[in-house]
């Protein structure tokens, strides 16, 4: 992972540092889809990275006919993945739009899921697609044993992705947002599924930020000392758990990871440990992301000031 210098702007494209995946954007921008179909395939094995450029190509090809244009002229397991992934991207849009096209999207978004995972049976990718719709269908599943509060939702679809790649991170991400009160969860399984399933993930995993996003969607800007959170033992404690275990394992991975990076970063800032947020701010270079500073106010004014307290460079006039 090399995120470069700080050179007085912010980039927020969300392909980062991944250069072969930021020109694969431009192309499908302009309606072409070789390179989409390269930076694909160049991720069959490796689920982690395919999840993300999928989900980027596919954000960038929802408001055109690309994705189906190449799946008609070349269907392959590329072409299907995404015209999963834009299938699902639209349809989310709709529903939490409350638009009343979004139940039928749902259905060519889960059709769109099912061809793609018959084509590569190994990639959890299209489930993780599915994973995504199920808040609007509310799945009702028994958890396992070993939750509290024992919520009930799509245990078996989840676990079945677990199958194929037991430490997805788009999969548990995905999980953990089926439980948002915005999408008709609590905060008491909320908090109940963030920690069971950091907790099952080894300690240099990404997914031990769980609890930490969980924490940022539960921010209440009304209630009293609510900036005081992270600094409460518990939470700083998991900060710096995080930055001792995971933070150090980042300089071995293939593309900046900027959301975990941006989450961490954000909660020793929070924590006050300013020295251990430099460092994690640092390593983002100039690359940005809207989460988690997007619920405290203007991300670029919110990050800028965290950058800023930790006596890093910010953004000069544009």
């Amino acid at each position: 992972m090399t995120a470069g210098s700080f050179e007085g702007q912010y980039v927020w494209h969300p392909a980062a540092d991944d250069r072969e995946l930021a020109q694969a954007c431009t192309d499908v921008r302009a309606g072409r889809y070789l390179s989409a179909h390269n930076v694909l395939k160049d991720t069959r094995t490796d689920f982690e990275v395919r999840a993300h450029r999928s989900l980027v190509l596919a954000s960038e090809a929802a408001d055109s006919d690309l994705a189906e244009r190449w799946l008609a002229e070349e269907p392959s397991a590329e072409a299907a993945l995404l015209a999963a992934r834009v299938a699902m991207v639209r349809a989310l849009r709709m529903a939490d739009a409350r638009d009343g096209r979004a139940g039928a999207l749902m259905r060519i978004a889960t059709a769109a899921c099912g061809r793609a995972a018959k084509l590569l049976p190994q990639d959890p990718t299209p489930w993780v697609a599915q994973l995504a719709l199920a808040r609007f269908e509310r799945s009702h599943d028994p958890a396992p044993k070993g939750l509290l509060t024992a919520p009930p939702g799509p245990w078996q679809l989840f676990s079945h992705i677990l199958r194929l790649d037991p430490w997805n991170r788009e999969a548990h991400h995905r999980f953990l947002a089926f439980f948002f009160t915005r999408h008709g969860g609590s905060a008491s399984a909320r908090w109940d599924v963030a920690s069971f399933l950091s907790h099952r993930a080894p300690l240099n995993s990404a997914l031990r930020l769980l609890p930490l996003v969980a924490l940022v969607e539960d921010y209440d800007p009304a209630a009293l000392l609510a900036d005081s959170t992270w600094l409460q033992p518990q939470w700083t404690a998991t900060a710096l758990g995080i930055y001792q275990n995971w933070f150090p394992h980042t300089a071995h991975y293939r593309f900046t990871p900027v959301l975990d990076l941006a989450y961490l970063g954000h909660a020793l800032y929070m924590a006050k440990r300013e020295f251990e947020a430099r460092e994690v701010l640092t390593a983002m270079g100039p690359y940005a992301s809207r989460m988690p500073w997007s619920a405290f106010g203007d991300p670029e004014e919110r990050l800028t000031r965290a950058r800023r307290a930790c006596g890093l460079p910010t953004p000069g006039p544009a």
